[in-house]
């Protein structure tokens, strides 16, 4: 399979599985259907598009092929008569639902998969599944869980669904709120997969940080008083202005003090930082408008020197008081080694229950490099690189690595 031809199936998976479920409301068949539409296009395009393997209409050929593949399942285990249902289907001739408050059909169905019924990370794991498109370890990397629990959970959430009868129903105004949360996440988490994938040919996914900023700009429209909504997309914005800089010519992974200021997308960061200001004018801080706030004292200046560090030591403060995670208190921990130097930073890094987490053996090998501990920094590289799948984050570890003496 070529690159391409995967981001097509990437990219068109979620659409697929997210039209089905709206039409059947079986989440099991939708995504059984649409995995056997792509595995049928692995098959047939090849052959019959040429050399690329790709249709004009890709998401239709898939939408389609997945439709009648689901069709056929229904057949199966109907116990009512079979050809009446599939042309009920296809000849549905009652007026379609009414969307709601939710226009775009994505967005609707991330909504919907974020019932209340279920566990916030239930929630989050399912959409980012059926709609979000990445695989199960995947996700597990971004709940920092195993393969198998992540699996599990996923299940879990599918069986409560059917057993609950949660209705896929459109969401209405009323449950917009109460669901924001999960939303969010789910959107957040897309954009991270994309900006630094976790496996892959590509290091880099381009269409779901794409995706994952369009469905902020929605949700911005959708819920414009909401500063949390703000943030996120002021977040977004800022850490994709950086994109160009990020891989150098060779693909290798470019760190934020090694990249070139100017090849990053002005446009983008006057825009991220504009909503910043609006977040700090509301006076109504949460997680993703103080992350939005770091990130802007990074890209407000020209170069990592200037950075005001005891600035973002005392947003991280903020942000580890809103959600005191073991990552926050990492990334905290990275910016104390800039204002009090790497021994007082690697005292904190030690005490973090993160030794799974490969950011927190890269983080261990950084400080342990510049302490001059360099058998102790090789260690934590090599456990790092044991766990990494991205190319470029490896080649830059890998050279890291090398770069070591003794």
């Amino acid at each position: 399979m070529t690159p391409e031809l995967e981001r097509v199936f990437r990219e068109e998976y979620g659409r697929v599985v997210a039209s089905l479920v709206r039409r059947f409301g079986d989440i099991d068949i939708a995504e059984e259907a649409a995995s056997e539409a792509i595995l049928a296009a692995v098959e047939l395009w090849p052959d019959r598009y040429g050399p690329d393997g790709i249709p004009p209409n890709p998401g239709g050929w898939l939408t389609t092929t997945a439709g009648n593949r689901a069709i056929d399942r229904i057949r199966r285990e109907s116990r009512r008569d079979a050809k009446h249902q599939a042309a009920a289907m296809i000849h549905d001739d009652t007026p379609p639902e009414p969307t709601g408050p939710v226009v775009d059909d994505r967005l609707r169905l991330v909504f919907t998969c974020c019932h209340p019924a279920l566990a916030p990370e239930a929630r989050v794991a399912l959409t980012l599944r059926l709609l979000g498109g990445l695989t199960v370890p995947e996700i597990a990397r971004a709940f920092l869980v195993t393969e198998s629990t992540m699996g599990q959970r996923i299940t879990r959430a599918k069986a409560k669904i059917k057993a609950a009868r949660i209705p896929f129903r459109v969401p209405g105004p009323e449950d917009l709120r109460e669901r924001l949360g999960a939303v969010l996440a789910v959107v957040y988490l897309v954009f991270n997969e994309g900006y630094l994938a976790s496996a892959g040919e590509d290091p880099v996914r381009r269409e779901l940080t794409d995706e994952a900023i369009r469905l902020g700009r929605l949700l911005r429209r959708l819920l414009p008083e909401e500063p949390e909504v703000t943030g996120l997309l002021a977040l977004m914005l800022l850490t994709d202005a950086r994109r160009a800089s990020r891989l150098s010519a060779t693909g290798e992974l470019v760190t934020l003090a090694e990249q070139d200021r100017g090849g990053w997308d002005r446009a983008l960061i006057a825009e991220g930082l504009g909503l910043v200001r609006e977040c700090l004018d509301r006076n109504r801080p949460g997680p993703y408008q103080v992350m939005a706030a770091i990130n802007a004292v990074h890209t407000s200046v020209p170069s990592t020197a200037d950075t005001d560090w005891s600035q973002v030591v005392q947003l991280y403060d903020q942000l580890y008081a809103l959600t005191p995670t073991p990552v926050v208190a990492l990334n905290r921990a990275v910016a104390v080694a800039e204002l009090d130097g790497p021994a007082v930073a690697l005292a904190q890094v030690d005490r973090l229950p993160l030794q799974g987490y490969h950011a927190w053996h890269v983080t261990r090998a950084d400080l342990l490099r510049r302490l001059g501990r360099s058998a102790a920094a090789r260690q934590e590289y090599d456990a790092a690189l044991a766990v990494v799948d991205n190319s470029a984050e490896r080649a830059h570890l890998t050279r890291r690595r090398d770069q070591l003496s003794g």
